[in-house]
């Protein structure tokens, strides 16, 4: 199976007939903007219950909601008679007991990276998935690569596939934050912002990423203590593919992410805030914008509201619209590599179980 390729989907035999009722777990910031989507812009789904261990929190987002409950224990609320789907917005570390009850209870789970915390268990959630799978007929988990529902990513893709700038031979990414957090170390930058490169370079490509090399230039000053940054990324894929990440967390500007796909016959990029800008032999030239977004929400808004909408409308028919568990599974896989290329200063082989030893 390809990195994008999906099995079809499997309606259940009685779909649920009124709105979803969903239960949002952590409600810290990517938690209470999914509840805020929920509530004021997504039709077809409610939010019932809200978890998050600062109670205070919780009783805060939930009492934005009317109807909604607070419930402390998350598995209480994954288990409650009143729950028909789950998002996971709370710390990954957690994840892996959350999903793994999402499939025991048999209900859908839009589970926000990172899948887990690491390769090997985000494999045996796929084994769960998969041996749910094989007794039902359908999928329940997808992964919060958000990017893949964006318009500018949407189109790249289909231009891609569509031969117009023949076969796509080189990607060139940029990855920049203004700031992070106190706390955050050179190995997160792979985990956490990286990763959406990794899973980005599957979904246009359509290709496993083999390879990672990591390199570290000269650090910005504006880096906190013991940070490398930026950081130079190298991917390779299965295909023979490059693809190169810059990915810059303190640059003090504003957030910006760019994507371009150098092909045979041309290239396109997107990221300059005019959707895809397509180079090519001709007369024409690119206008490039200067308008960049202050943050990841205000970039991917669209993208967020989309993948909440298709997510809503799959759950309803018993199926899954995105990525999902081997999704998560690869991308771990490749960010384990890039972290041990980081340590080593060496090439790293990406080891990635064969989809079909996952079903056997």
């Amino acid at each position: 199976m390809t990195a994008t390729e999906t099995l079809p989907a499997v309606p259940v035999a009685e779909p649920i007939p009124a709105d979803l009722r969903v239960a949002v777990l952590g409600v810290g910031l990517m938690g209470a903007d999914h509840v805020a989507r929920l509530h004021r812009r997504i039709s077809g789904a409610r939010v019932a219950v809200v978890s998050d261990a600062a109670a205070d929190r919780a009783g805060q987002v939930a009492a934005e909601v009317p109807g909604c409950r607070v419930v402390p224990d998350p598995l209480a609320a994954i288990a409650d008679p009143e729950v028909d789907a789950v998002v996971l917005a709370s710390p990954g570390r957690f994840h892996e007991e959350q999903v793994l009850a999402c499939i025991e209870r048999g209900i859908p789970v839009l589970c926000e990276k990172p899948l887990t915390m690491e390769a090997g268990s985000s494999l045996g959630i796929v084994r769960a998935e998969d041996a749910y799978t094989a007794r039902t007929g359908r999928r329940l988990v997808q992964v919060g690569f958000m990017r893949r529902f964006d318009p500018e990513y949407a189109q790249l893709r289909e231009l891609i596939a569509s031969g117009a700038i023949g076969e796509p031979l080189v990607v060139h990414c940029a990855h920049r934050n203004p700031a992070v957090p106190p706390g955050v170390t050179t190995e997160s930058i792979v985990q956490d912002s990286v990763v959406h490169e990794v899973d980005v370079a599957r979904f246009l490509l359509g290709e496993e990423i083999a390879a990672v090399t990591v390199l570290r230039p000269r650090s910005t000053r504006h880096a906190g203590e013991g940070l490398s940054d930026p950081l130079l990324v190298l991917l390779e894929t299965t295909g023979g593919r490059m693809v190169d990440v810059e990915c810059f967390v303190s640059t003090g500007l504003a957030y910006e992410v760019r994507t371009e796909v150098v092909g045979e016959d041309g290239s396109a990029m997107i990221g300059l805030g005019q959707g895809v800008v397509r180079q090519s032999a001709g007369p024409a030239g690119a206008v490039r914008s200067t308008v960049i977004a202050p943050g990841f929400r205000e970039r991917f808004a669209l993208a967020y509201d989309l993948e909440l909408r298709r997510w809503v409308d799959a759950a309803r028919r018993g199926t899954v619209d995105g990525p999902g568990a081997w999704d998560g599974y690869a991308a771990q896989a490749v960010c384990a590599a890039g972290v041990e290329a980081l340590r080593t200063g060496r090439r790293t082989e990406v080891r990635l179980e064969s989809r079909e030893a996952t079903q056997s």
